[in-house]
């Protein structure tokens, strides 16, 4: 079966027939895109230089390796020859398996590569250092666990603990996110499944996750064709890096799954799309519990309502996604006394130093390494067709490639409402990781014959960052 037959689906909004041509409709040509990869590697040298001048002159940066937040530490470890092994793969056949899988086979294979590339990167550091002990530093979720002995208590008084003064203020991570992030951890100890080991291998195996639940959403809103030139590139991103290093991965997971269960409900690609729309709601919740900004996830929920021009699953949505602040509150904990205590604290710590007019722009750079050059340059192609896409949006008549588009774009909305917010100064490459898995997407809209040396490229970024650089979380 080719590819073209297997894109033969529903279409977004439940219009039946073929879907739409999964060749990319950017405008053609290998210079733009070599022109905008080459942008992002000046972004990210400006930013490095720039950022050693200011972080030399005065300390104000609070990162040791601008703009990552990382030291200088050349190390090979036991998970070297594995990452160097996946990615020679996934380069080698990786575009050619994602293009000949059934489709479920490709989902697990895709979920399968993913771990495989994020396990190895972290082992790379060793078990201890690269897993077991990341989450149970000063500043981590597992050193609040045995504050939660009495969970109602705890939540009640969690915004007592939040601002530096007073007794007992909470570490940096639990201070800096909702409850929820906590309470995940709590619960794996609760369950037996004590100590960083276990946390780090929950965030590791959700984190990865994540490729599979993208992979799904860009099925049923664009068309199959399309999601199989997205796969090698969601497997061997180089945000990878940093899903295996922090509980970040673990958001994005739950944030993906929600957006992908709400283009199943709006596409009506279930049986039950109801229940997926409920589903989606729940998810979207319990986001908003695990990291305050990560409310933003609203834009990619909106983009696909917007995509598949329905409103049906709303009702369920809205009623899945008051579960998770209805318990919260009931249980003591006010969101918005705690985001406003948050504020406070971001500004007694590293956030009311670092400066703003340095990290409204260098957060972009982090992004480029994070996300690949390759991504860089599908987003130029996105871009380059997103008023043309918008348009034919408008009219219900947009072809898979312009409804790609519009949803990487949104992504990026996101993004950068998180950025001007000026919440998110430093160590976005980690922050952002719910948003920036939705760009990846945009190195499908890339040549085919290109999509080996832009998946060597985000190999070499990724292999380089990991192996160069020490990346704290």
């Amino acid at each position: 079966m080719t590819t073209e037959q297997r894109s033969e689906r529903t279409r977004p909004g439940g219009q039946s027939g073929p879907a739409a041509p999964s060749r990319p409709m950017a405008p053609r040509g290998r210079r733009p895109d070599l022109a905008a990869a080459a942008g992002g590697v000046l972004l990210v040298a400006v930013a490095v230089l720039a950022g050693w001048m200011i972080e030399n002159a005065n300390g104000s940066l609070r990162v040791r390796w601008p703009p990552l937040l990382a030291t200088w530490d050349p190390h090979l470890g036991p998970g070297t020859p594995a990452a160097v092994a996946v990615a020679a793969a996934v380069i080698a056949y990786g575009p050619a398996l994602a293009d000949r899988l059934p489709w479920r086979r490709l989902l697990l294979t895709g979920w399968a590569a993913s771990l495989a590339w994020i396990f190895s990167l972290a082992m790379a550091d060793g078990w201890h250092r690269g897993i077991a002990r990341r989450l149970t530093t000063e500043h981590e979720y597992l050193r609040a666990i045995d504050r939660f002995d009495d969970i109602g208590a705890a939540l009640r008084g969690f915004t007592d603990h939040i601002v530096i003064g007073p007794p007992g203020n909470w570490p940096t991570h639990v201070a800096g996110h909702p409850p929820g992030a906590t309470l995940t951890f709590v619960g794996l100890d609760r369950a037996g499944l004590a100590g960083g080991a276990w946390a780090g291998v929950w965030c590791i195996v959700l984190g990865g996750s994540a490729a599979v639940a993208v992979l799904i959403t860009l099925r049923a809103l664009t068309d199959e064709g399309l999601a199989r030139r997205a796969a090698p590139f969601l497997v061997l991103a180089p945000l990878a890096v940093w899903t295996g290093t922090s509980a970040d991965g673990y958001f994005a997971a739950v944030a993906a799954w929600s957006v992908a269960l709400l283009a199943l409900a709006a596409t009506r690609r279930t049986r039950f799309p109801a229940a997926a729309a409920l589903g989606s709601g729940l998810l979207f919740g319990v986001t908003c519990y695990l990291s305050y900004g990560l409310t933003l996830i609203a834009v990619p929920l909106l983009a696909v309502l917007v995509l598949a021009r329905t409103a049906r699953p709303v009702p369920a949505l809205l009623l899945g996604a008051l579960v998770a602040p209805a318990a919260f509150t009931l249980a003591g904990f006010d969101w918005w006394e705690g985001y406003r205590q948050l504020v406070e604290r971001y500004y007694q710590g590293a956030g009311g130093v670092r400066p703003y007019s340095y990290w409204i722009w260098a957060n972009l750079a982090c992004t480029t390494l994070a996300v690949g050059l390759g991504t860089v340059a599908g987003l130029r192609r996105a871009g380059a067709i997103a008023p043309a896409a918008l348009r034919a949006v408008g009219r219900g008549s947009a072809a898979g490639a312009q409804r790609l588009a519009v949803l990487v774009l949104a992504a990026l909305l996101a993004l950068l409402v998180a950025d001007l917010s000026g919440m998110s100064k430093a160590e976005t490459e980690r922050i952002w990781l719910p948003f920036t898995v939705w760009l990846l997407p945009a190195a499908a809209l890339l040549p085919a014959g290109d999509r080996r040396g832009w998946l060597a490229a985000h190999a070499v970024v990724a292999l380089l960052i990991n192996h160069l650089l020490w990346t704290g979380w």
